[in-house]
């Protein structure tokens, strides 16, 4: 099963010199009944891409509680076990934790696919979003605008080797 893994910079920095994603349990983001449902597609691309947004979006409260982060959003793609992860189907079609998963497992960073990362020119609209993420959440839709101007921005993908050079550790 795919996972996509929110971070923060210094998050990944932390994995990369520690070799782990996370030692179980931890959240991460995947295509899960709830979110196909939600997001109404057969097309599995199309479904991780939706979840890989999840993912997106936790990684943008990550930093909104780390005011020291650099304001780029960080989600790193792995494969698992299929029961390596567990939903709560009790918050199933809650919208905060739509496509959010359980990882119970330590996943080794060896293991991640891909790393996703914002561009630098995307700081000023993370660091916004950082910021009004939570007035957007308390209903405030003009603060919600300001968050969803973060997804103006595509995360760039960064193979696994590129890792050092995205936390300075090159």
């Amino acid at each position: 099963m795919r996972v996509y893994v929110p971070l923060t910079l210094p998050g990944l920095a932390e994995a990369h010199r520690t070799g782990e994603l996370g030692s179980g349990p931890f959240l991460a983001y995947a295509v899960t009944p709830a979110l196909r449902e939600w997001y109404l597609s057969d097309d599995i691309e199309e479904l991780e891409y939706a979840a890989l947004g999840r993912a997106a979006l936790a990684s943008l409260r990550l930093l909104a509680a780390d005011r020291a982060a650099a304001r780029r959003r960080v989600v790193v793609a792995v494969d698992v076990p299929d029961g390596a992860c567990t939903v709560d189907p009790d918050r199933g079609l809650d919208p905060a934790a739509l496509g959010q998963v359980t990882v119970t497992v330590t996943v080794p960073l060896a293991k991640a696919a891909a790393v996703h990362v914002d561009a630098d020119d995307a700081e000023a609209d993370v660091t916004a979003a950082a910021d009004a993420l939570e007035a957007a959440e308390g209903g405030d839709d003009d603060a919600r605008f300001v968050v969803d101007g973060a997804d103006d921005h595509e995360l760039l993908w960064y193979a696994t080797q590129e890792i050092p050079n995205l936390v300075g550790q090159a």
